[in-house]
């Protein structure tokens, strides 16, 4: 396999996906899809014929990779054939695998209290509370700015989440009275030069970058143990709980949907 031919093909493909304004996880998502199938090849997908892009989709159900991880790949590779090779035949050989629905986990306000109870620190107290107490999203907890939080309105401005959207969601009074003990504590060390309203809320250990989901998920785990927690629960599992416990409190669910709109 030609490693020019493959990094010039890589290049085309980056062209592609940067033009079309996808986020950088989805391009690195879909350069590693590529490479799986490439690998699969051993040469440079320009070559594929419509049998080894069907054959590649039976070898990763029969090598294990989850239905999801086989659908996530499988739409990198269709990005490739469809978009940067105009390979529209080859394209329309890829398929999906319907995943089983399944209910999400969610916590008893119990378990969600003594959670955020068990929190060790006030970063980590805060960040869970905003994932529980305004349905937020890690990511969206993460990649909040000070100048999303409008403390007179009460309300928190999600600038392009899930669906490149916008929205804003309700700000509790306790958690607002919890980002204002932060703000008292929170790291300045990379603020200089920055404008106040495009400062990260929960500057990460990069200059210009915020905490990334992982170490979130890393401290969510490490919380819900000491909590006690045993169910296979997630850091999603929060917004998951802030929806049921909204809606089991006799919140109208049109509001709650709106509040928290979930795929």
């Amino acid at each position: 396999m030609s490693t020019q031919a493959v990094s010039e093909l890589r290049l085309r493909m980056i062209e592609d996906m940067k033009a079309r304004q996808l986020n950088v996880h989805t391009q690195r998502s879909h350069i590693y899809s590529c490479k799986r199938f490439a690998a699969y090849l051993k040469r440079s997908p320009e070559t594929a014929t419509a049998d080894e892009v069907r054959a590649f989709q039976l070898y990763l159900m029969e090598t294990g990779p989850s239905i999801c991880n086989r659908n996530r790949i499988m739409t990198g590779v269709k990005f490739l054939l469809r978009v940067t090779l105009r390979r529209h035949d080859l394209a329309s050989e890829i398929y999906y695998v319907r995943e089983p629905q399944k209910l999400p986990l969610v916590m008893s306000p119990a378990e969600a209290k003594r959670l955020l109870a068990m929190a060790d620190n006030l970063k980590v107290k805060v960040m869970l509370t905003l994932c529980y107490g305004c349905g937020l999203r890690a990511g969206e907890a993460c990649r909040l700015k000070v100048g999303d939080i409008d403390s007179e309105l009460k309300i928190i401005r999600i600038v392009q989440a899930k669906g490149r959207k916008d929205r804003h969601v309700m700000l509790p009074p306790e958690v607002l009275d919890l980002l204002r003990q932060w703000w008292k504590v929170r790291p300045t060390r990379y603020d200089e030069g920055v404008p106040l309203k495009e400062r990260w809320l929960f500057p990460g250990r990069r200059r210009g970058e915020p905490l990334t989901t992982r170490q979130l998920s890393r401290l969510f785990h490490e919380a819900a143990e000491v909590a006690g927690i045993k169910k296979p629960v997630t850091l999603h599992s929060l917004r998951h709980s802030f929806a049921t416990h909204l809606f089991e409190q006799g919140l109208d669910i049109r509001l709650i949907l709106k509040t928290a709109v979930e795929r």
